[in-house]
């Protein structure tokens, strides 16, 4: 698409992860020939964000995300387009089709099931026909834990059942806006519904979540196993699905980790009285009052103290293997990262055989991993041992 304007568009780049994309994005373009550009409908915001912006200034698009004529218009003229712009049940799915009918990739980092599922069943098939990848969750949810069950599951035998567990802990803090897009993803009770196969998508072997109860993790984790009800087990089953290197067949289970059994409880009591708060209306709307506003974030400062981790506890053949996927802030600096990446990786690397309503594994792959590890994020193997020897 070397005779589009754009090799790639951020929408949402006035918002507070928008900005932190524009700023991986301006120091990641210095020094390149990479044409980019930011969009919204501030012609002003816009402006004053690419003046501040250290690296390669990007250029200014003005269009609204309801003005349908206005993002064909623009989406004709880029070959990728990245979006932070949520909620994305409310406001992402005009830009999906515009970038459908004028065939340009696509990303962004929602983890609203309800989302999902809507840009696989609306757009997978005709995104197939076109040859478009429409590529959801390149954040937090779910990069580290899509790609890192598939880093988990390609280091055991592959001729037998492959099951892998994943144990998140995170230390940081999150935006009003990711705190709407949770009440959004809560309300919708679209999670498992999000992980059938998009039309086109090949289907390699059985896949399956593991049981979802409180159980005591691995005695090197040194803590509980909780579940995690995210969109994120739905994303790494589809990509299990349909990509090599997950066994014969495959089960994963998703968990938080939490230090001792107290805690679990508390964890699991808190989350199935917000599960029900936020699906009534009336209490729904009481949640969404409470929360932040929506543009609102934790400091630099803050930041720089957050981390996070993914423990994969895989199991084949009588073989077990921990990995574990690390980084900084989470919902933030990472989050910017790997949707930059994504965006770059898509407008730059190699693609893929596959098109449609795509996972982050199956759109960008192994070109996508050795971006993120350049950019600081770890993939570390911690242990290998024959289950009879242990």
């Amino acid at each position: 698409m070397n005779d589009r304007d754009y090799d790639l568009v951020l929408f949402g780049a006035t918002g507070f992860t928008g900005r932190l994309v524009a700023g991986h994005l301006a120091r990641r373009t210095a020094g390149t020939t990479v044409r980019w550009a930011v969009a919204g409908r501030s012609r002003d915001r816009l402006r004053a964000l690419a003046d501040e912006l250290a690296g390669r200034a990007p250029a200014v698009e003005v269009v609204d995300l309801d003005d349908t004529d206005g993002l064909r218009r623009l989406t004709a003229r880029t070959a990728v387009v990245a979006s932070t712009a949520g909620p994305f049940v409310r406001l992402g799915e005009p830009l999906v089709a515009a970038c459908v009918d004028t065939t340009t990739d696509y990303a962004d980092i929602t983890g609203e099931p309800g989302f999902v599922a809507l840009v696989r069943d609306r757009y997978g098939q005709p995104a197939l026909d076109a040859g478009v990848r429409l590529v959801t969750c390149c954040g937090f949810d779910s990069v580290p834990h899509d790609l890192g069950a598939r880093f988990t599951a390609g280091l055991l035998p592959q001729d037998t059942e492959v099951s892998v567990r994943a144990y998140v802990r995170a230390d940081a803090r999150f935006s009003g806006g990711t705190a709407h897009s949770a009440l959004d993803a809560i309300a919708s009770r679209r999670i498992g519904d999000a992980g059938r196969p998009a039309p086109g998508a090949p289907s390699l072997r059985r896949v399956h979540g593991l049981a979802l109860r409180p159980h005591r993790a691995p005695a090197d984790l040194d803590g509980y196993g909780v579940p995690l009800p995210t969109v994120d087990p739905a994303i790494v089953l589809r990509s299990a699905r349909a990509l090599p290197g997950y066994g014969r067949s495959f089960g994963y289970g998703h968990y938080a980790l939490v230090g001792n059994l107290p805690l679990a409880a508390a964890g699991l009591a808190g989350a199935s009285v917000f599960g029900v708060a936020a699906a009534l209306p009336p209490t729904r709307t009481l949640l969404r009052k409470l929360l932040p506003a929506a543009g609102t974030g934790p400091s630099a400062e803050r930041r720089a103290r957050s981390s996070f981790s993914v423990t994969f506890v895989g199991k084949g053949g009588g073989h077990t293997v921990v990995t574990r996927v690390s980084g900084g802030d989470p919902g933030y600096d990472e989050t910017a990262r790997m949707l930059g990446e994504a965006a770059l990786s898509l407008a730059q690397d190699d693609a893929g055989e596959l098109t449609g309503a795509l996972t982050p594994a199956m759109a960008l792959g192994e070109p996508y991993r050795t971006r993120l590890e350049h950019q600081g994020l770890a993939f570390d193997v911690l242990a290998a041992a024959d289950d009879d020897a242990a």
